[in-house]
Order: structure tokens, then C-alpha cells, then sequence
């Protein structure tokens, strides 16, 4: 016979309403009488019955997560985060790609408002704001990674600043003095937030970070590979390259190598979103800033069930990023890693 909440509070020395509100997190109680319900919940294999919570509650216990331009190697550790979030509260998650399309994002919406579901958290590809999904809807709706052009929306997002000062920081501590910058097209908020980073930690040493060594182009290998070459020819005293993604670094590291220039020793490399497969077959594996997306992941989940509790968090919210330090720009001798992640293992594909 399956264990009912009856049996979680005899087993854990409560009543049967401290052990209702110990498994949904609700009251006030201390935090090991909390704890004590929910292992004892696990240890009996306890499984809520869902049907008589949302009559109880209103709820229906299910979360949207509407990407508007599909799916990428960024996503698996961001849904990751946010699964693992909802699921302290049993929650289900209803997966919608609009792929760019006004028409299927409208669907999906409308979809999920017939579901009843809980919230709704809304995520892209890129940063830069874009326009919230709809007005006056029956939810509460949050965004990861990209952000709402409406101030009053909740969006939770990656501070690129941050991960700029981090990386022009880890050149620097290696010795670094005359950097630049390969990076994607300026029309990305990414990218200039980047810039901008990069350039406040420079000046926090005395440096700069002139025009003529920031370099635009596609996040691609062949960009790092064509570009570096030009610019070493142009400003041959460059110690040290940021590169805007680890693509463009790992092309850049070939364009050194093809040019008999010797990385770190002669140039260090700090690339951008610890995509771990391509930066550990880079030769020398590559140092790059993390954006922490599991993390952010967790955070936007939540957000999002506090927000369906009644408490809204409006404006945006930047997380810091991490850096994983490797031989393309190692720490200084003595000095220990400066990366950690609380992130489990995702795909990363």
C-alpha cells in the first residue's frame, strides 16, 4: 500500500497538518523539523497525490518554458537548473519552441493558458531585450537569459560585464599588459557589455583597450583563424587576446600555432562560455569564462514559484560568471583555480 501523509507524520513525530505544510513548504516551522518530514517523505517513497492538491490549492502544478528561437547548446544547462528547481515543488514542465514565429508563439500561449498552468518562463538565444510575450495574462511569467523591454516584467539574466572583468582579469594576473579583444557583431548586447568589462577591468590596472585591438566579426572559428593573424601583423606586441566566444578562441589558438606563436608563452588566450567539449580538445585547452547557466537555471525556476506564491521581483537581475582556468592562460604559480560550479552533469552538446 502506497504511504500516505497520514503515515510521513507518525514516522516524523508530527501532526498531519505539520507534515502537510513541511512537504509544500508552507508555515513557519524550524528548519530541521522541515528537513525531517521531507527525508522521511523520501525514505517511505511518498508520492503527493496531485489531483488533491490542485483542489486544494488551485493549482495545477504545471510550468511553461517557451523558447522563442529554438533550442541550443546553451539550453541543456539552463533546463537543467530550472527543472531541478521546480521539482522541490512536484512541478511539470511544458516544453514550446515559437522558432521565430509571432503565429506558433501566440498558439503556445494560448495552449498553455487552457492548461491552467501555473507560470510561464520565457527564454532566447540572446540577451538583448525583446518585447514581453503578452499583456494580462492569468500567470506569472519570468525570463531567463534574454530580458523583457518592459522594466516591469521579471527577468533573470548573465551579467556579460562581469564575465568581461573576469576575463581580462585572468590576463592580466598572468602577466598580460597589451590585450585585445576578437569578438561577435556589436549589434549584440552580449557583446557589448563584454567590451564594456573588459575595458573597466583594463582600466583598474592602468591599461586600455584601444578601438584598433577590438576586433567584430561572427562567433566563429574562421573569424579567430583569419583575424588574429591580421591583427598580430598590425600590433605585433599583443601579449594577451579575450575572445568573445570559444569558438573564435579555438580558431584563434590555430592561427597562432600556424604563425609559430606560442600560447600562453607568447600570447594567452581567455575564451567565452566554458563549452567544455571544443575548449578541452583546444590545444592548449582553453581558459574561458562560464556563464553559469545551471545556476541561472535554478534562480529563474525559483523566481518563478515564489512569483506564483504572490512575491513578483520586477526589473532584471545579473548573475555573476565564473572562469575555468586552463593552459591557454593558467594561474599564476601558487595560486589555486578561481573556477567552481555547483552544476551537476548536463549534455553538452
Amino acid at each position: 500500500m502506497a504511504p500516505t501523509i497520514r503515515d510521513i507524520a507518525r514516522v516524523a513525530g508530527v501532526s498531519v497538518a505539520t507534515a502537510s505544510k513541511g512537504l509544500n513548504g508552507k508555515g513557519r516551522m524550524r528548519p530541521e523539523t522541515r528537513e525531517r518530514i521531507v527525508q522521511t517523505a523520501r525514505d517511505l517513497g511518498f508520492r503527493p497525490n496531485r489531483n488533491a492538491r490542485s483542489l486544494t490549492s488551485g493549482r495545477t502544478y504545471t510550468v511553461g518554458l517557451l523558447t522563442r528561437n529554438g533550442y541550443g547548446r546553451f539550453t541543456p544547462a539552463l533546463l537543467g537548473g530550472v527543472e531541478d528547481a521546480l521539482s522541490a515543488d512536484t512541478c511539470s514542465l511544458l516544453l514550446c519552441d515559437a522558432r521565430r514565429d509571432a503565429v506558433r508563439e501566440r498558439h503556445y500561449i494560448d495552449a498553455l493558458t487552457a492548461r491552467r498552468v501555473d507560470g510561464l518562463i520565457v527564454t532566447g538565444r540572446e540577451t538583448d531585450p525583446a518585447p514581453r510575450v503578452m499583456r494580462d495574462l492569468p500567470f506569472p511569467v519570468v525570463y531567463a537569459y534574454t530580458v523583457s523591454a518592459d522594466p516591469a516584467d521579471t527577468s533573470v539574466t548573465v551579467d556579460d560585464e562581469h564575465g568581461g572583468r573576469l576575463a581580462v582579469r585572468q590576463l592580466t594576473r598572468y602577466g598580460c599588459r597589451r590585450i585585445a579583444h576578437l569578438t561577435g557583431p556589436p549589434s549584440y548586447a552580449a557583446v557589448r557589455d563584454r567590451v564594456t568589462g573588459a575595458r573597466a577591468a583594463l582600466a583598474d590596472e592602468g591599461l586600455d583597450l584601444p578601438d584598433s585591438r577590438v576586433v567584430y566579426g561572427p562567433f566563429s572559428e574562421e573569424m579567430g583563424f583569419t583575424q588574429v593573424r591580421r591583427l598580430l601583423e598590425r600590433e605585433p606586441e599583443i601579449d594577451g587576446i579575450f575572445c568573445g566566444n570559444d569558438q573564435i578562441a579555438r580558431g584563434a589558438a590555430d592561427g597562432l600555432a600556424a604563425m609559430g606563436r606560442r600560447v600562453p608563452e607568447d600570447v594567452s588566450l581567455v575564451g567565452f562560455d566554458n563549452w567544455t567539449l571544443l575548449a578541452a580538445s583546444t590545444r592548449p585547452a582553453l581558459a574561458s569564462v562560464d556563464m553559469n547557466l545551471y545556476r541561472l537555471g535554478r534562480v529563474v525556476g525559483e523566481t518563478l514559484l515564489a512569483s506564483i506564491d504572490g512575491t513578483v521581483t520586477p526589473g532584471i537581475s545579473r548573475l555573476p560568471c565564473s572562469i575555468a582556468v586552463r593552459a591557454s592562460c593558467p594561474a599564476p604559480t601558487g595560486d589555486d583555480p578561481v573556477w567552481t560550479s555547483d552544476a551537476p552533469l548536463v549534455p553538452d552538446a
